[in-house]
């Protein structure tokens, strides 16, 4: 009883997809049903919702995340292909693109925009130029080729690390914090965020960071995560480790450009990437994204360090 009576006097309910289903809902209609980050939304949970509702408005980006799907076989089946996507290629009358974004330096947004959204973003005005120090540049690609940095796949797993990747990454972070000022990094909370898509990368880069005692300060402000782990989130700063170096070109899942997009759109103010280009730049993506930062930004040859 008191649910119902509840449930009559909401104007909003507010639910998963699959919540939809509790009992308190059942025989209950909705005027409108919006489902947000529809694009990682698996399309049979979808329709839960939708068969309560006369009106559906779904919400999110089919050029980033996609659902997490464990089963190959169901996958392969079609599980993969969210509604979202669907609708978008079927559709296209039905879809807006919100064109104005509010995150990124334009120099950082330009080209995702190109690539993902034919050119169609736009910067607005107050984030267009905004940056951390004067005469910076927003987009960095660090090439390691000559430092010849080995990718290491681990026996328990698919995973991948590469070391030295990694050291250059926490020593680049502590001369960039060093270039901006201690205090000033503490005073106006400039946070950074450390993305590899491979979580033994990842947990590489929390051991380096938590036994230098220089980001003692800064932890708060520092974030390590996968892609995954970033989805939704920005930094001020954000530092992509992309791992892979060998001589056949193999960058495995860093072919799923849409995890890179997210990766490249979380930075307001600075991206700096880190990677083999003679390995990466083999695909089509890397090599346009390492041409765009080399007109656009700044491509930094990596020296190996001096023989002892």
């Amino acid at each position: 009883k008191i649910d119902t009576e509840l449930f009559d006097e909401a104007r909003v309910v507010a639910c998963t997809l699959v919540g939809s289903a509790n009992r308190v809902l059942t025989n209950r209609n909705f005027t409108s049903l919006f489902i947000d980050e529809a694009a990682q939304a698996l399309e049979a949970a979808c329709w839960i919702a939708i068969g309560k509702a006369d009106r559906v408005i779904l919400a999110g980006d089919h050029h980033q995340l996609p659902p997490t799907i464990k089963c190959i076989e169901a996958a392969r089946g079609g599980l993969d292909q969210t509604l979202m996507q669907k609708i978008t290629d079927r559709k296209p009358e039905t879809v807006s693109l919100l064109k104005i974004q509010y995150r990124m330096n334009d120099d950082i947004m330009r080209f995702p925009s190109h690539w993902f959204y034919n050119g169609e973003l736009q910067s607005a005005p107050e984030v267009k130029h905004r940056g951390i120090l004067e005469f910076d540049t927003p987009v960095v690609w660090l090439d390691t080729a000559d430092c010849h940095f080995e990718e290491d796949q681990l026996t328990d797993s698919m995973s991948r690390v590469n070391k030295e990747e990694a050291s250059l990454l926490v020593s680049t972070l502590q001369t960039y914090i060093e270039k901006i000022g201690k205090e000033r990094v503490l005073d106006e909370s400039i946070d950074f965020g450390l993305i590899s898509p491979y979580k033994s990368q990842v947990q590489y880069i929390r051991g380096l960071i938590k036994r230098n005692a220089f980001f003692k300060p800064f932890r708060r402000l520092i974030t390590v995560h996968t892609v995954d782990g970033f989805q939704g989130q920005e930094r001020d700063v954000i530092m992509i480790s992309l791992v892979r170096a060998n001589d056949k070109g193999q960058i495995g899942f860093l072919g799923d450009l849409r995890r890179m997009n997210v990766a490249i759109t979380r930075a307001r103010m600075k991206l700096m990437i880190l990677g083999d280009a003679p390995t990466l730049t083999r695909h089509a993506f890397y090599k346009e994204l390492y041409e765009y930062i080399r007109e656009t930004g700044q491509v930094i040859t990596v020296q190996p360090p001096p023989p002892i």
